[in-house]
């Protein structure tokens, strides 16, 4: 197998060496919406509890959300988005050895959570939403994942359809890079997602995990965001109508981690940490020994 491209990116008090080792991203979402947790973490405790957890288990990076993105989602309020994040952040900020990412593509959101401690955006609008957002981010010097997204949350499931899919995507991302080096953030600041389960079908998404290799001439780390998406629910359709278990999804997103991990990925955004750990281990040695 053909080794992964490495990637250094040192910032503030932290590093992140992405190549012989898979960088492994928590998810924290703090709402009461989300596709596979919603609710479980929105009282304050809980999501403390939780983030402290996930470091424990193993997490490179711990990402915090207040605003659920899944297929077909209203948004919320900058103001909501604010109050449910940053009290979370500044509580785990100083109990944290790990770096802290902002999902949200508002740049209000984000300057509020970068001031309570934390310190790389997550942008699903690749800076496309709030033209602010760009400046906020050169101006912090902070990491940003730029990802593909066709449409909005809101209409990002209906119908999506690519004249060519990678070709398409790699354009968005020429362009979306160009953009943002142009207003100033550093090129070795940046991270991409090819955005899975965000305007793509089954079969879109199944071409992107084969073919992540073709994105490696972007020369960025490579973040794929997997974890218990529909995709893999509409795969183990029959077999989650036979038994409803969060186990059987869990074990599914293992196997797409793994394959993206073979395929090219620097970065898995996983829901759970200590397994997924486990499995990006195994799946380094066969990147590195294959």
């Amino acid at each position: 197998m053909t080794p992964r491209p490495s990637f250094t990116i040192a910032w503030q008090n932290h590093c992140l060496n992405l190549g012989s080792d898979t960088c492994i991203m928590g998810v924290l979402n703090i709402t009461p919406d989300s596709f596979s947790d919603g609710g479980l973490f929105f009282r304050p405790d809980d999501a403390i509890h939780q983030a402290l957890s996930l470091q424990a288990q193993g997490a490179d990076i711990l990402d915090i959300g207040g605003e659920s993105t899944r297929p077909f989602s209203d948004p919320v309020t900058e103001k909501e988005e604010i109050r449910r994040v940053v009290p979370v952040i500044e509580a785990i900020a100083e109990k944290l050895t790990i770096p802290i990412s902002i999902d949200t593509c508002k740049s209000g959101v984000a300057r509020h959570a970068l001031d309570a401690g934390a310190s790389i955006i997550n942008d699903i609008s690749a800076l496309r939403m709030d033209p602010e957002m760009a400046v906020l981010a050169a101006e912090r010097d902070v990491p940003v994942i730029l990802m593909h997204m066709l449409g909005t949350p809101k209409t990002m499931q209906v119908s999506p359809v690519y004249a060519n899919l990678i070709e398409d995507i790699r354009s968005f991302f020429n362009t979306a890079i160009e953009g943002a080096v142009s207003q100033g953030i550093s090129r070795n600041r940046l991270i991409i997602d090819p955005g899975i389960g965000f305007g793509k079908t089954i079969q879109h998404n199944l071409t992107l995990i084969n073919r992540l290799m073709e994105f490696w001439d972007l020369n960025l780390p490579i973040l794929m965001g997997v974890s218990r998406k529909s995709t893999i629910r509409n795969i183990l359709k029959q077999r989650l109508v036979d038994n409803p278990d969060m186990e059987a999804v869990e074990t599914g997103s293992l196997a797409a981690h793994v394959a993206c991990i073979l395929n090219g990925a620097h970065i898995i955004r996983v829901h759970d940490v200590a397994r997924n750990r486990i499995a990006a281990e195994i799946a380094d040695a066969l990147k590195m020994k294959g």
